[in-house]
C-alpha cells in the first residue's frame, strides 16, 4: 500500500505544472488531513512490533515526498524566472528611438529674439566677466562710494585677501560690459550686453541671479530723439504690436543724465495684460544719455562723442510677453512648468516670421 501511495504522489508532483498545481499535490499528501499525514497518525495505534517494522517505511515515504516536492518546487521557480528573463531581454545593439524631450527656456528665448531685432537696428551683442572688480561695476560708472547699491546688502562680495588690489564681487549689472566695450573699442559703438547679474534679494519678482540686457550707442550728434525711436522700435518687433505707446519719466541714474524710466502703454481688460494703447502703463526699462563722466572715464572725449544707454530685465520681458506671474518659477527646474512655457529648439526667432515663433 505504502509503495503504491508513493507512485502515485511522484507521479502527481510530477505533472504539476505550476506552483499552483504543486501546491495543491503538498496539502492532499502533507497536509492536516492529508493522505500521508492519516498514515502517520495511525503509527500511534499499532503494537510495538508492527511500528517497528511500518514506521521506517512511512517516514520514508513522507521523505521522499517532501523532497520531490521541493525539488519540484525549484524547478518551477527555475522556469519561470527562464521565462520572465526571455520575455525582458533588450537589444542593446538597438538604436534608442525616443522623441525628443528638450526645449528650449523661455529666457534662452527672449534673449535670442532680443539679439534677433538688435541685430536688424545694427547692433552687436557684446558680453563680459560675471565676477567683475569695484571700479568696472560701480566706480566707472559715475556710482560714488557712498551710493546705497554698494551696500552689502545689495551686492555680492568676494572676502579680500592681504594682497589683493581690487575688491571683486558678482557683477549687479551688465553695464561693466559697455566700460569694457568703450575701453575696447573705437567708437561708433552700437552693442547690446546680455547675461546673468547678481543682487541680494528674492521675492516673486526678484531672485538673487537674474538676467538682465543693456545697449549702447556711441557716436557724434546722439541725442534723446535716437533713443526713444530705438525703443520704440524694440518694442513694436518684441511684443509683435503696431499700436505701441511709450512714456519717458524723468528719473536718476548715475551713469546717465538726462535719465528717464520708459513706461508701455497697456490695458488690462478682462484682467489679462495686453500691450498697446494707453489706457495704462507699465514701466519696462531705464534709459537715458551716457554720463559725460563715463564716456571720460573710458578714455573718449565727452565733447566729441555722445551716446545713451538703456537696461531692462529679460527674466521681466519674458514674464510680461508669456504670462507668466511668478519669477521664481524661472529657476525652480520643474518639468512640468518647463513643458508648458518651453519652445521647441528649431524654433528659430526670425523678424520675418515672427520672434515670438
Amino acid at each position: 500500500m505504502t509503495e503504491t501511495l508513493q507512485a502515485e504522489l511522484l507521479t502527481a508532483i510530477d505533472a504539476a505544472g505550476t506552483p499552483e498545481a504543486l501546491e495543491a499535490v503538498r496539502v492532499a499528501a502533507l497536509g492536516k488531513s492529508g493522505s500521508v499525514s492519516a498514515l502517520m497518525k495511525t503509527l500511534g495505534g499499532m503494537a510495538p512490533e508492527q511500528r517497528l517494522v511500518d514506521g521506517p517505511r512511512l517516514t520514508a515515504l513522507r521523505e521522499t515526498v517532501t523532497g520531490a516536492i521541493a525539488a519540484k518546487k525549484s524547478a518551477l521557480e527555475a522556469a519561470a524566472l527562464e521565462a520572465k528573463l526571455a520575455s525582458d531581454r533588450i537589444d542593446l545593439t538597438l538604436p534608442a528611438a525616443t522623441a525628443p524631450q528638450g526645449g528650449i527656456h523661455p529666457i534662452s528665448q527672449v534673449m535670442d529674439e532680443l539679439a534677433e531685432i538688435f541685430a536688424d537696428l545694427g547692433f552687436a551683442v557684446a558680453t563680459g566677466p560675471e565676477i567683475e572688480d569695484d571700479w568696472h561695476n560701480f566706480t566707472a560708472l559715475n556710482i560714488p562710494e557712498s551710493h546705497p547699491a554698494r551696500a552689502m546688502h545689495d551686492t555680492f562680495y568676494f572676502p579680500m585677501g592681504p594682497d589683493d588690489i581690487k575688491r571683486m564681487l558678482l557683477r549687479t549689472h551688465t553695464s561693466p560690459v559697455q566700460i569694457r566695450t568703450m575701453l575696447s573699442q573705437q567708437p561708433p559703438i552700437r552693442i547690446i550686453a546680455p547675461g546673468r547679474t547678481y543682487r541680494s534679494d528674492s521675492d516673486a519678482t526678484h531672485t538673487p541671479m537674474f538676467h538682465q540686457v543693456e545697449g549702447l550707442v556711441i557716436d557724434r550728434g546722439i541725442h534723446m530723439g535716437h533713443l526713444k525711436w530705438t525703443l520704440e522700435t524694440f518694442v513694436k518687433a518684441f511684443f509683435e504690436v503696431d499700436d505701441v505707446t511709450l512714456r519717458m519719466r524723468p528719473s536718476y541714474f548715475p551713469f546717465t543724465e538726462p535719465s528717464a524710466e520708459v513706461d508701455v502703454g497697456c490695458s488690462w481688460a478682462g484682467g489679462t495684460l495686453s500691450i498697446g494703447g494707453s489706457e495704462s502703463w507699465l514701466e519696462i526699462l531705464g534709459s537715458g544719455m551716457v554720463h559725460p563722466k563715463v564716456i571720460e572715464a573710458c578714455g573718449l572725449d565727452p565733447e566729441e562723442w555722445q551716446g545713451f544707454a538703456f537696461g531692462c530685465g529679460i527674466d521681466r520681458l519674458a514674464m510680461l510677453k508669456y504670462g507668466m506671474t511668478d519669477l521664481r518659477s524661472f529657476f525652480d527646474a520643474d518639468l512640468r512648468w518647463l513643458k508648458h512655457y518651453s519652445f521647441r529648439p528649431l524654433d528659430v526667432p526670425t523678424l520675418s516670421g515672427g520672434v515670438g515663433a
